[in-house]
C-alpha cells in the first residue's frame, strides 16, 4: 500500500496551472520533490493538505480518501512549510503547549530530544530565531507527535551546511524507523546524500517520478569544444548550454556512444546537471 497516492491533481490560477499531477510514495522512503522556482512544488504540497483548494484530483493517504478523513489523516502527518509563521512574541514553550493538545500521540520525551538536537531554547520567541532555527522548531513539533509521513517544503533552505547535515542525518534515521519523507528542495546536493526517489515537476507537470539512482543512470552529460553543434549530435542533445570550454548538452545513456563518436566528452550526470539542461529544453 502506498503511503500517499495522487491522481490527476489540478489547480488553475490566472497565470499558472498545475496539470494532472500524479505520483505515489512508498513507505519508509525519502523522496525529493524538485523543480525550479514557480514550477508548482509548493502549490502541490499545499493542495495535498487542502491548504490550497485543488480544482480536481484524487488524493489518498494511508489508503484513505483525504476528503473523507481529513482530520484523522492530518494527525498522522507532519507538515513544515517555509511560509508558516508563529506568533512572533510568544515563547516557544507556550506555542508547544498549545500545539501538543491537538495530538493524542504527542511524545514529550521525543520533543525534548529534538530541542537538544536542534539547540533550541524554549524561552525564546519566534521573532528571536533565525530562519534556520524557525525551520528546526517546526521540525521539532512535527517529529514529536508520531507522524508517519513528513511533508516538508524547502526544509533545508536558510540552514548552514553543518545544520543541513544534521537535518539530513535526522531524515535518514527516521527513514530507517519506517517513516516516509517527501521534501521539496532546490539544494540538489541534499538529495544526493539522502533521497531514495525523486519527483521532478516542470511548468506544473510531472516530468519524472522514479528512483534517484535510476533517473541519474538514464542520462549522461556530453561536452563539446567551441564551434557549431556537430550534425551527428544535434538530434541527441537535450538542453544545450554554454560552458567555460564550449558547450554541453544532456544525452540519454543509450546515446552516449553516438555522442562520443560525434566528438563529445561524455561524463556521468548528477542531479544539478540534469536539471540545468532539462530547464533549457
Amino acid at each position: 500500500m502506498s503511503v500517499l497516492n495522487v491522481e490527476g491533481l489540478c489547480k488553475r490560477y490566472p497565470a499558472f496551472r498545475l496539470a494532472d499531477v500524479s505520483f505515489s510514495l512508498g513507505e519508509g522512503r525519502i523522496t525529493g520533490f524538485i523543480g525550479r522556482n514557480g514550477a508548482g512544488k509548493t502549490t502541490t504540497l499545499k493542495s495535498l493538505l487542502n491548504l490550497v483548494h485543488p480544482d480536481s484530483g484524487k488524493i489518498e493517504f494511508f489508503g484513505e480518501r483525504f476528503a473523507e478523513r481529513e482530520l484523522d489523516i492530518k494527525r498522522r502527518i507532519g507538515f513544515v512549510s517555509g511560509g508558516v509563521n508563529y506568533y512572533p512574541q510568544k515563547k516557544l514553550k507556550l506555542i508547544t503547549a498549545v500545539t501538543s493538545r491537538f495530538y493524542s500521540g504527542w511524545d514529550e520525551g521525543a520533543y525534548r530530544r529534538y530541542l537538544e538536537t536542534f539547540a533550541l531554547d524554549e524561552e525564546k520567541t519566534p521573532a528571536a530565531l533565525s530562519e534556520g532555527m524557525k525551520v528546526k522548531y517546526a521540525l521539532a513539533l512535527a517529529l514529536s507527535h508520531g507522524a508517519e509521513l513528513l511533508m516538508l517544503d524547502e526544509p533545508t533552505s536558510g540552514l548552514d551546511p553543518v545544520s543541513r547535515e544534521d537535518l539530513l542525518d535526522v531524515f535518514l534515521g527516521l527513514s530507517g524507523e519506517g517513516k516516509t519523507i517527501l521534501f521539496s528542495t532546490h539544494i540538489t546536493s541534499d538529495l544526493d546524500k539522502c533521497a531514495d526517489d525523486i519527483i521532478y515537476i516542470k511548468g506544473g507537470r510531472i516530468l519524472a517520478e522514479e528512483s534517484l539512482k535510476g533517473y541519474l543512470a538514464s542520462y549522461k552529460v556530453a561536452a563539446f569544444e567551441p564551434g557549431p553543434v556537430p550534425e551527428r549530435a544535434a538530434s541527441l542533445l537535450i538542453g544545450c548550454k554554454s560552458t567555460k570550454g564550449g558547450y554541453s548538452g544532456l544525452v540519454k545513456s543509450s546515446d552516449a556512444e553516438k555522442a562520443l563518436a560525434a566528438g563529445a566528452k561524455v561524463s556521468d550526470a548528477d542531479l544539478d546537471s540534469v536539471m540545468v539542461h532539462m530547464e533549457k529544453e
